[in-house]
């Protein structure tokens, strides 16, 4: 894998450039579209490639090896040839769904044993495992298996969970380099900086990840129920020590506005959930500010979503259309809304690269989160 930087912003860490993968070329900034059980709910792929655009997939460990099971994955030739999707894919490890099992599951120096969700069954996910399950998805770019905390959590429950973490990946990045791609191609394996909401462990663990020189570095545990200031700040913090010729990799971010500011800050991919789960439930973005499509004063409104994007292939349904959807109960509205939602954030990180390049991305982001602050 190859990272390139092309430009960096005068006023602000952003940067744009390029992300070189077995499975194509990513351009950064980039927000990474989360299809966690190998499909993006009410989606299929060629939507996906054609009209949102989505340069990079996600798949999720912890889903993937409970259903369909690594045995099918690793018959039908990995995730890739699975779910008819050529492109770049990027996988989570399952510490965030372990951590969020709450009453299920326990943390150990091995592991985490965990009962699954669908089941029941007892299960055990050490770092190996992790690394095993995720050569066998076939990620092209994969993560070390880390303990997620929840907020707030204590100075000393903080610093032990991030030892924990940090000795789980020593294990994990032993595991990788002991074992070889299954279907042929290069892998990367991304470290995870952790460390709570606390400056010091945060810091602490930025060093620790960065002296281990991977192919790029995540920062996880984010977005977890803190303040957006200070998601801001630690995320400001870290990427100022992790190294500069490496992508940056912020999990679970997040609203338009978050995505924008951790830019700013130096981050060049991220991944949510939130724009095809808010489109579900009627909330979209536009480049004029959100609106919830349930609402009764777009039941004659017969303009587009968002009129700054013609060129659209779902620019002829109207809001009148797309509300009539939603309160007939009819699985189209849902659709039409996560695939404008998702192709939103895809023209939001495209035009934050022009910005940037073009040398004039901070006065524009500062415009665009005003703007998308705005309720319609």
């Amino acid at each position: 894998m190859q990272f390139n930087v092309s430009h960096t912003d005068i006023h602000s860490k952003a940067r744009c450039g390029e992300l070189e993968t077995a499975h194509g070329t990513i351009q950064t900034p980039v927000f990474m579209t989360v299809g966690t059980q190998g499909t993006v709910k009410g989606i299929h792929q060629y939507e996906l490639k054609n009209i949102v655009n989505a340069p990079i997939l996600l798949g999720n460990t912890y889903h993937l090896y409970l259903r369909p099971g690594t045995s099918v994955l690793n018959a039908a030739g990995g995730l890739h040839k699975f779910m008819n999707w050529n492109g770049p894919i990027l996988t989570d490890s399952g510490g965030y769904q372990i951590f969020s099992l709450a009453q299920h599951r326990k943390i150990t120096e091995s592991g985490a044993v965990f009962k699954s969700h669908i089941d029941g069954s007892r299960h055990e996910l050490t770092p190996e495992l992790a690394i095993d399950i995720q050569r066998i998805i076939g990620g092209d770019i994969i993560m070390a298996f880390d303990e997620c905390l929840p907020y707030p959590s204590s100075e000393s429950e903080t610093e032990h969970s991030m030892h924990l973490t940090h000795r789980w990946l020593e294990r994990c990045i032993r595991r990788f380099s002991e074992t070889q791609s299954v279907y042929g191609y290069s892998q990367a394996l991304f470290p995870i900086v952790q460390g709570g909401t606390s400056l010091k462990w945060r810091t602490y663990s930025a060093q620790f990840v960065s002296a281990l020189d991977q192919a790029g570095y995540a920062i996880g545990g984010l977005s977890v129920g803190e303040p957006s200031a200070l998601l801001y700040d630690l995320t400001d913090t870290v990427t100022a020590l992790l190294p500069e010729n490496k992508p940056r990799y912020l999990m679970g971010v997040g609203t338009p506005q978050n995505v924008l500011e951790c830019i700013a800050r130096g981050v060049d991919m991220m991944d949510c959930v939130l724009p095809a789960r808010n489109a579900r439930h009627g909330l979209l973005y536009t480049y004029s500010g959100m609106l919830h499509i349930k609402n009764e004063k777009w039941k004659h409104d017969f303009s587009p979503l968002d009129a700054s994007d013609p060129e659209s292939p779902i620019s002829g349904y109207s809001k009148s259309y797309i509300r009539h959807l939603f309160a007939a109960g009819e699985r189209l509205g849902p659709q039409i809304a996560s695939l404008h939602n998702l192709r939103f954030y895809q023209r939001l990180t495209a035009d934050a690269r022009q910005h940037i390049a073009n040398g004039t991305f901070t006065s524009w982001k500062t415009q665009m989160v005003e703007i998308l602050n705005q309720k319609l």
